[in-house]
């Protein structure tokens, strides 16, 4: 009985590990805590052909114990949240599909990255992102959100799902109930939303009463305080079953699978903490507890879920009926299929997928007021803030890959423009800061690539030190920046700077577009 037990309560977690094959750590927990997903970063990832070899392997671990296939998910969202970014066709980020303004092209791209993730072993998405980013102030969603107002959010974000979802993957809508309207990451600590139930409703809620009509699989959890639902302010979404069952299934209709976000973010781990935390998520309605990193703590987790249960702190009906959600969520194509997918990729990086995303990205690029190209007899100095230290979100800079740096200096030399560049990091250090106003001192053309800088006070004092008359600005993650240097000769927003949404704005500044 207790092994019975066992076994059901492990099918509740999705836990994550670092290496590139099956290592000890993800072993154990599959063969001997039976847990019924992963979840996998870019410290998992090197080529498509090796994910693909990954994912077979862990469902063929998963095999020996157990007749249900592994979850296995990715936040491949699109723009600077692709886990998996070499090898498959780059998707813009979420809010380049509006500026774009095409819905119909939002869901061919989507169902092409959903197709792409299939084929390589993935057979959940957490994504898309439902978020209203109503907040220019927020530092967590950005252009991960398809806009700024529920009803683009429900246009473009209901879009994706359908593309997504038309590929056989199971897709995940996040994160509930908004996390758009914060000023606070909640990787780094608890976020509260203060506006009152009519609001909520029409705003926050709006996407994902949409995502329920339209048959979403899954939905993530906020770890966001939401006062008008929940009277408890020291208790976010994630842990409160005012949210997650009378609000979402019993006001909003909602039967699918609930899985929390990550209980190592900050708002949970350094609160309740995480074994705590798990029991508290599945009192409340979450089906699926997701812990990403560390061994001890999911083991820890898991086996305080276990005791929870035989004490009856948590009711074995309430365990039967999440596990009576998650069987029905694995019954989509990508779970069902895993051993006839051919181990080798087919079909990435189509010419026909290339070409979209290559006219989504053009279609995307802003440019906000007056604006000239840049003159190719005189030297450019290129200034390029660029993401180095690795975040929740953006993992770039520690991809076990070579990849291509977040930077115009290939291109612009390309497109036949004397560069040199000075590269600073995202945080704009002092000293870096300094350092760049003392390269660029004298430049004739200044080309400067931010990279969220209305957050950072050192890129800020950067572009209040350079002479707007001499200044290109591209803003290479959040538009906002624009409104920094409403002088500068060209200002250009790509909603993303890696490779394929910096290429529009290389072509825009040497005046070949």
């Amino acid at each position: 009985m207790e092994q019975e037990l066992r076994e059901k309560v492990g099918q509740l977690f999705m836990v994550g590990f670092d290496a590139l094959q099956a290592n000890d750590h993800i072993k154990a927990l599959i063969r001997q805590k039976k847990v019924g997903g992963v979840i996998l970063f870019r410290r998992n990832v090197h080529t498509p052909a090796q994910v693909s070899s990954l994912c077979r392997e862990l469902q063929e671990i998963n095999a020996e114990v157990s007749d249900t296939p592994l979850l296995i998910s990715i936040d491949q969202e699109g723009g600077m949240v692709m886990r998996i970014e070499q090898g498959v066709t780059p998707i813009p980020a979420a809010m380049a599909f509006q500026a774009a303004g095409s819905v119909a092209d939002c869901e061919r791209m989507n169902r092409v990255s959903g197709d792409e993730m299939r084929q390589i072993g993935i057979n959940m998405l957490l994504a898309p992102v439902l978020d209203v980013n109503n907040n220019r102030l927020n530092p967590v969603i950005g252009v991960r959100a398809y806009g700024e107002d529920a009803a683009t959010v429900i246009e473009y974000g209901t879009a994706a799902m359908r593309g997504q979802r038309a590929s056989g993957i199971a897709v995940t809508a996040k994160h509930f109930p908004g996390h758009g309207d914060t000023a606070v990451d909640t990787h780094y600590a608890m976020a509260l939303v203060p506006h009152d139930k009519e609001r909520l409703h029409a705003v926050e809620l709006a996407p994902f009463r949409a995502a329920i009509a339209g048959g979403v699989d899954a939905i993530m959890t906020a770890h966001v305080v939401f006062p008008a639902f929940e009277a408890d302010t020291s208790v976010p979404a994630t842990l409160s079953k005012a949210v997650l069952t009378d609000l979402l299934r019993g006001e909003m209709g909602y039967r699918g699978v609930v899985i929390s976000d990550c209980l190592e973010m900050a708002a949970i781990s350094e609160g309740i903490g995480i074994p705590k935390g798990a029991i508290a998520t599945l009192q409340a309605g979450a089906d699926i507890v997701l812990i990403s990193h560390r061994e001890e703590q999911q083991h820890a987790a898991i086996e305080a879920v276990l005791q929870a249960v035989e004490k009856g702190e948590i009711e074995i009906a309430r365990i039967d009926e999440a596990l009576a959600r998650i069987a029905e969520l694995k019954r989509v194509q990508a779970v069902q299929d895993w051993r006839e997918r051919p181990v080798a990729p087919p079909a990435l990086m189509q010419p026909e997928a290339m070409a979209l995303s290559h006219k989504l990205q053009k279609a995307a690029l802003r440019v906000q007021g007056t604006f000239r190209a840049l003159d190719a007899s005189q030297p450019v100095t290129l200034l390029t803030v660029e993401v180095r230290s690795r975040s929740e979100i953006d993992e770039v800079a520690l991809g076990r890959n070579k990849e291509a740096r977040s930077s115009m200096l290939p291109a612009l030399l390309e497109a036949g423009l004397d560069v040199r560049e000075y590269a600073l990091s995202a945080e704009a250090l002092d000293d870096e800061v300094d350092a760049a106003i003392a390269f660029a001192q004298g430049a004739q053309q200044i080309v400067l690539q931010t990279y969220n800088a209305m957050f950072v006070d050192g890129q800020r004092r950067l572009v209040g030190a350079l002479p707007h008359d001499k200044l290109w600005l591209v803003a290479g993650r959040l538009p906002y920046d624009l409104d920094l240097a409403p002088d500068a000769q060209g200002r250009l927003a790509s909603f993303g700077c890696r490779p394929a949404a910096l290429a529009p704005v290389v072509e825009k500044l040497a005046g070949k577009a």
